[in-house]
């Protein structure tokens, strides 16, 4: 990972009488993907606005160390152009990049849309359209991609497709802000989460490094008569178990490792919804 390429520091915004973020900090580095992880109304969409100067924070700072034109967003005011065609839309927003229409073609096919490109936005599925507003974000190959809930309610296929994308993405040097509900889809893509809980970050971390700090201090062993012993995580209490159990075969042995959703309940009482 390179440098910090946002920085915050107790960032805080009011937006009437409620206080939505209460004096968040973290940094995103330089070409990781950077998850936001909470549930609706948690206030991530407003991080995004706050980063990418929509809203003026209440107090606190944050800096992104990117120009406005090297910055691509995926957001729910996201749109497209409902008459014209997949391939008039992408233009339309290569044109306003200064990109040439190779790299139209060449985004098209990268998010499986060339097939479809005289095809009339109105007429696209919800899959479609959600590539093509990709598509629009990414034409100038920016430096920083702001995504927030990029894969809600699409179909499994169409999901697993744009994480392929985002990752690829992030080899050839994107940096990403993503803000998600999915903690399935945050682990398979971040290098790094915050989980945001009423406006505060309660937890921050690699996701594999937090669920090992989250685990039980127990591993499970299965024997081959699929009896299954909870055993304290230390060698001598393994050994011991093993022992008085050595007329079977073990068929494995696995630590108790939460996954990102039943961590972030443990910490707020809360289920992602």
């Amino acid at each position: 990972m390179g440098d910090n390429i946002i920085s915050t520091n107790k960032l805080s915004i009011t937006l009437g009488k409620k206080k939505i973020l209460k004096d968040i900090t973290f940094e995103v580095k330089e070409k990781e993907i950077f998850g936001f992880l909470g549930p609706s109304g948690a206030g991530k969409t407003t991080t995004i606005k706050l980063l990418t100067k929509q809203f003026i924070p209440t107090s606190g700072e944050c800096m992104v160390q990117v120009p406005r034109e090297s910055i691509g967003i995926l957001s729910d005011n996201s749109g497209a152009y409902e008459r014209l065609t997949v391939y008039r839309n992408l233009s339309f927003f290569a044109e306003l990049s200064k990109v040439s229409n190779k790299k139209v073609e060449e985004i098209l096919k990268k998010v499986k849309l060339w097939e479809d490109k005289d095809k009339k936005v109105k007429d696209l599925s919800k899959g479609m359209r959600q590539r093509l507003l990709l598509a629009c974000a990414i034409i100038d190959s920016p430096k920083l991609l702001f995504l927030d809930e990029p894969t809600a309610a699409l179909d499994p296929a169409t999901t697993e497709e744009i994480h392929e994308l985002l990752l690829n993405l992030r080899k050839n040097g994107t940096t990403i802000f993503l803000t998600t509900h999915n903690m399935e889809e945050a682990d398979i893509l971040c290098d790094r989460v915050a989980f945001l809980n009423k406006g505060e970050i309660v937890e921050l971390g690699n996701p594999k490094d937090l669920k090992l700090k989250y685990a039980k201090d127990t591993v499970q062993i299965l024997f081959d008569d699929d009896c299954v012993l909870d055993v304290k995580c230390d060698v001598n209490s393994i050994m011991k178990a093993c022992k008085e159990n050595s007329s079977k075969k073990i068929k494995s042995i696995h630590s108790q490792e939460p996954n990102l959703a039943e961590i972030f309940l443990s910490l707020t009482g809360r289920e992602l919804k």
